[in-house]
């Protein structure tokens, strides 16, 4: 679909390297949405978001010239508002990070958990088709501390390969696979009094 509006990037590109205004203008209104919602989910906050996309469009226009062509410039910009709306978390921290152990799964000594994990009432599916329950989901993730929260957002939602997120992060892949694993362990335990089986 973004072939649909955007039939070359190098063409845009070219402008946006002239300084045509139409280009700039066009630019923003092509991506700006989805790069608002994109610094929502990681900043939780509506106008540090749009803070961020501004900073990223800026960031972007300035350095232009350095845009190779290996990926679409929709890409480019994701990652750019990403790293933007980082850079704002890491110089800002909204809240003391929360311990999440509570959240996590205890085991007996032969192993097995000590609480068998419940099935949920709905499959995966009907889960993401339905509004209110994608509601709920996303305000269980805001729930949980930042630096599981932006993992799971990065590697889950807006799906950066473990490496890119170590790199943005600047944390080793390892840590990134180990704060995944305990992110969705925890988000699965503050969904479960929703979908878990109400019915013993």
């Amino acid at each position: 679909m973004e072939e649909s509006f955007i039939q070359d990037d190098s063409e845009l590109v070219r402008a946006l390297r002239v300084g045509e205004a139409a280009a700039f203008e066009r630019i923003v209104r092509e991506y700006g949405g989805r790069l608002l919602a994109v610094a929502e989910k990681l900043l939780s906050n509506h106008d540090d978001a749009l803070d961020a996309v501004q900073d990223a469009f800026l960031s972007a226009f300035r350095s232009i010239e350095s845009f190779d062509g290996r990926s679409l410039l929709s890409t480019w910009l994701h990652r750019i508002v990403v790293n933007v709306a980082l850079m704002k978390l890491r110089s800002k921290r909204r809240r003391p990070e929360q311990s999440i152990d509570d959240l996590l799964p205890t085991f007996l000594p032969d192993g097995h958990q000590a609480h068998p994990v419940a099935r949920w009432r709905r499959s995966g599916q009907e889960i993401a088709e339905q509004n209110e329950l994608q509601a709920i989901v996303r305000s269980k993730i805001e729930d949980l501390p930042d630096s599981y929260r932006i993992v799971l957002v990065l590697r889950d939602i807006e799906e950066f390969d473990t490496e890119t997120v170590a790199q943005m992060l600047e944390i080793t892949p390892g840590a990134v696979k180990v704060r995944l694993h305990r992110a969705r362990q925890a988000l699965r335990t503050l969904l479960d009094p929703v979908l878990g089986n109400s019915s013993k």
